[in-house]
């Protein structure tokens, strides 16, 4: 065995043991993991593309993930994760409080800073657009962007955005405390206003053919998010919803995350780029939480300090994840303060703002 494929092995026994072990979002590196190991262990031939066989003349059919992975090349399981975490997500605090939009806005400077620096580094413009989108901490928008401008970097691409999402309860807090004293993070905020059902339904279709019609290119995962997110709020559709945020949820990110896992076979993952790629995405994610707490420090000082800046950190769109480290977070520093619903807002908006981004990017490169 070759020595990248034998490092390869490791590193994926090593997610496999943070996500075991450490409860490093199982859910999503588990299933990355294994699909990493399985494409690495050689004579496998999971991922094989049909082929001719030489002496038969016949077409033998393709490995199990090289079908699998048609889902992910062709940008069709991104789309349905979309519903599934829109028939997940209640918009109520975005909605009551529309000035998460902004912070929402704020936090994705870090997919543009990411898409400058890889420009930088001298990738081509719709590999660093393909880059970029990993500063929004958004695996399914970074994949869908992948695979439309820069297929050749999915792996590599995939990876860093699925890590960086699962390791955001390292990432964040200390970006949150270094740029927040301890009264602000105390902070208090007064209770949301309530949402009705007529707004929560309203809602979700007003922003689909917005977006659609100013951004046609952000027009299917926006739009699949907010059908999801129709769903839950219709009543006659509960089942539905039920089926898109459990059952059809949970099969899909195993076969995404399975094939993202299948796409980093040593040849196409270890190589210079890849760290430039982890590296990038690092740094985008760091810019992306720093920005969003910055300009909670904005609405801290306009609101007459009754904002809570750690809420900005939301802003990001790792939905809920971000929302409850800055719930831990806040709750560290006074046991009685309660952030989750208020971070929801910037949290919702982040992925929308992902979205759009990806959308803006692709209208260029695409």
């Amino acid at each position: 065995m070759q020595w990248e494929y034998a490092a390869m092995i490791i590193l994926a026994c090593g997610l496999l043991y943070l996500a075991i072990a450490k409860g490093f979002e199982p859910l999503l590196l588990v299933p990355i993991a294994f699909g990493m190991l399985m494409v690495n262990l050689p004579g496998v031939g999971i991922t094989s593309p049909d082929m001719i066989n030489e002496v038969t003349g016949k077409l033998e059919p393709g490995g199990l993930l090289y079908y699998i992975g048609m889902g992910k090349e062709l940008g069709i399981f991104p789309p349905l994760i979309f519903i599934g975490v829109g028939a997940m997500t209640d918009f109520g605090p975005l909605i009551a409080n529309p000035k998460s939009l902004l912070l929402g806005a704020a936090a994705q400077i870090g997919i543009f800073v990411a898409f400058l620096g890889a420009l930088l580094l001298g990738f081509t413009g719709p590999e660093a657009a393909s880059i970029g989108i990993i500063g929004g901490a958004d695996g399914p928008t970074s994949i869908f962007v992948a695979t439309k401008l820069a297929p050749h970097l999915l792996g590599a691409i995939a990876v860093s955005a699925y890590s960086y999402m699962a390791l955001v309860p390292l990432i964040q807090p200390p970006i949150m405390k270094f740029f927040t004293t301890k009264e602000q993070r105390m902070v208090k905020m007064e209770q949301l206003r309530p949402v009705s059902k007529t707004e929560k339904i309203v809602f979700p279709i007003i922003v689909t053919i917005v977006v659609s019609l100013i951004l046609p290119s952000a027009g299917t995962l926006v739009g699949m998010l907010m059908f999801g997110n129709l769903l839950k709020e219709v009543a006659s559709t509960n089942r539905l919803a039920d089926v898109a945020s459990n059952a059809m949820m949970s099969i899909i990110t195993i076969l995404l995350g399975i094939s993202v896992g299948a796409s980093t076979s040593a040849e196409k993952f270890l190589n210079t780029s890849t760290l430039r790629i982890l590296a990038l995405g690092l740094f985008a994610f760091i810019v992306g939480t720093a920005a969003g707490v910055l300009f909670g420090k904005i609405m801290y000082y306009a609101s007459g300090k009754k904002f809570n800046p750690l809420i900005g950190a939301a802003g990001v769109s790792a939905v809920p994840m971000a929302a409850r480290v800055v719930q831990k977070t806040g709750q560290e520093e006074c046991p009685t303060n309660f952030l989750l619903m208020h971070a929801m807002g910037p949290n919702v908006a982040g992925v929308i703002g992902s979205a759009i981004a990806a959308g803006v990017l692709l209208s260029i490169y695409g």
